[in-house]
C-alpha cells in the first residue's frame, strides 16, 4: 500500500503540471487579457470624463490620440484592442506590472516555480493577495459544501436502505417520485422557485436573501448566531441538495439491493441471523463501499464548482463567485491561482478515496494496482 502512495503521489506531479500547461495555453489565446481589461478601464474613466467635464476633458483624449507615437507605441496600438489614441509609455508601463514585457513560456515557469513554494502573487484588480482574497471567500463555500454534502448523506443513505428493503412497496414507489422529481430539477431553478416561495419573491418572507449571516450577528447571544447562520443557510443549502440527494439515495438503494440478492446473505438468514444484523452487519459493510468511498469527491465537486449560480441567486460572496469574476475581468493570479490549488486538492482527495475504499473493505488492495 506504502508503494502505492508513493506511486500516486509521484504521478501527481506531471498530472497538476499538465493540467497547469493546457489551461495557461487555453488562456492565453482568448482574447481580453488583463491590459486590455484595463485598457477599457482607462478609455471608459476618459468617457466619463469628457461626459462630465465637456471640452477640456475631450481635448486631452483628442490631444493623445493625435500625439506622435514611437513604433513601440504603434506596435502597442495594434497589439491591444483600444489603444489607439493612449501613450505608448502607458501601454509599457501596463505590460510590465502585468508581466506581459516577458514572452509566454518564462512567464508560466516563473508563475510555477512561485506556485510550489504556494506563492501565489496578489491580484489584478483587487490589490490583495490570491491566500487571503481565498480566505475572505472561504467561509461561504465551507459552509455550502460541509453542510450540504453531510446532509445529502445523512438523509439519502438511510432513505436508500429503507426504499432497497421495501423495494416495490407504496413507500418505494412515491419515493421515487418525489427522487426523480427532485433529479429533475436544476439546482438553480429550485433556488428560484424557494426564493419566491419563502424569502420574500411573491409569497413569504420567512427566509434572508443575502449574506451568511445578519448584519447585528456579533450583537447576538452563541444561541443566537448558531440560529441565525442555520437561517440564513436553509434555502441555499436545500437548493444545493435536490440533485445530489436524488442521486445518491438512487446509489445507495442499487447498491443494497445488488448485495441482498447475493448468496452469502442466504446463508446467513439461513443461519438463523435476525434481519436487522445480517442488514447491517453483512450487507451494509458492501453495499456502502462505492456510497462512502465517494464521499471525498462528492464533497470537493459542490466545494469547489456546484455554487456559483447558487451564490449569486442567494447574494453569497463565495469561492463560486470569485472564480466567476476572475474569469470576466481576466485575473490571472486568481484564475491560475485557485486552479492550481483546486486541482491539488482534487488529485489528493482522489488518492484517499482509493484508500477509503480499503479502510471499509480490507479485501482491496491496490499494492498490485498499475497506476
Amino acid at each position: 500500500m506504502l508503494a502505492y502512495v508513493a506511486r500516486r503521489l509521484l504521478f501527481l506531479v506531471p498530472t497538476l503540471f499538465g493540467i497547469m500547461v493546457i489551461n495557461f495555453i487555453v488562456v492565453q489565446a482568448a482574447p481580453g487579457g488583463p491590459v486590455e481589461q484595463m485598457i477599457a478601464r482607462i478609455k471608459g474613466s476618459a468617457v466619463e470624463a469628457t461626459a462630465r467635464f465637456g471640452g477640456s476633458a475631450g481635448g486631452e483624449t483628442a490631444g493623445a490620440a493625435q500625439a506622435p507615437t514611437t513604433s513601440t507605441g504603434g506596435d502597442s496600438a495594434t497589439r491591444y484592442r483600444g489603444a489607439r489614441g493612449l501613450d505608448p509609455g502607458l501601454i509599457t508601463q501596463l505590460e510590465r506590472q502585468f508581466g506581459f514585457d516577458r514572452p509566454a513560456h518564462e512567464r508560466f515557469f516563473r508563475m510555477m516555480r512561485s506556485y510550489v513554494t504556494f506563492d501565489f502573487g496578489t491580484s489584478f484588480f483587487r490589490d490583495q493577495g490570491v491566500i487571503a482574497t481565498i480566505i475572505e471567500k472561504l467561509p461561504v463555500s465551507v459552509s455550502l459544501g460541509l453542510w450540504t454534502t453531510l446532509l445529502t448523506y445523512l438523509i439519502s443513505i438511510p432513505l436508500g436502505v429503507a426504499k432497497a428493503v421495501r423495494d416495490g412497496s407504496p413507500f418505494d414507489v412515491w419515493t421515487s417520485a418525489v427522487v426523480i422529481i427532485g433529479y429533475a430539477i436544476p439546482g438553480f431553478l429550485f433556488a428560484i422557485l424557494l426564493v419566491v416561495l419563502f424569502a420574500g419573491g411573491s409569497y413569504f418572507a420567512w427566509f434572508p436573501l443575502r449574506g451568511l449571516t445578519s448584519d447585528y450577528w456579533a450583537l447576538l447571544s452563541w444561541p443566537g448566531r448558531i440560529l441565525d447562520y442555520v437561517w440564513h443557510l436553509t434555502l441555499p443549502v436545500t437548493a444545493l441538495m435536490v440533485g445530489g440527494f436524488a442521486g445518491l439515495t438512487m446509489l445507495t438503494k442499487n447498491s443494497f439491493l445488488e448485495e441482498i440478492n447475493k448468496q452469502y446473505v442466504v446463508t446467513a438468514r439461513s443461519k438463523g441471523l435476525s434481519r436487522p444484523r445480517v442488514l447491517y452487519g453483512h450487507v451494509f459493510r458492501n453495499a456502502m463501499l462505492i456510497v462512502i468511498a465517494g464521499f471525498p469527491s462528492a464533497f470537493i465537486g459542490i466545494f469547489f464548482t456546484g455554487v456559483l449560480l447558487i451564490e449569486v441567486i442567494f447574494s453569497l460572496d463565495g469561492l463560486g463567485l470569485l472564480g466567476f469574476e476572475a474569469a470576466i475581468n481576466r485575473d490571472y493570479p486568481i484564475m491560475f491561482g485557485t486552479l492550481y490549488i483546486y486541482t491539488l486538492i482534487g488529485l489528493i482527495l482522489s488518492l484517499i478515496s482509493d484508500l477509503t475504499y480499503v479502510a471499509v473493505d480490507p479485501r482491496i488492495d491496490f499494492a498490485t494496482r498499475e497506476v
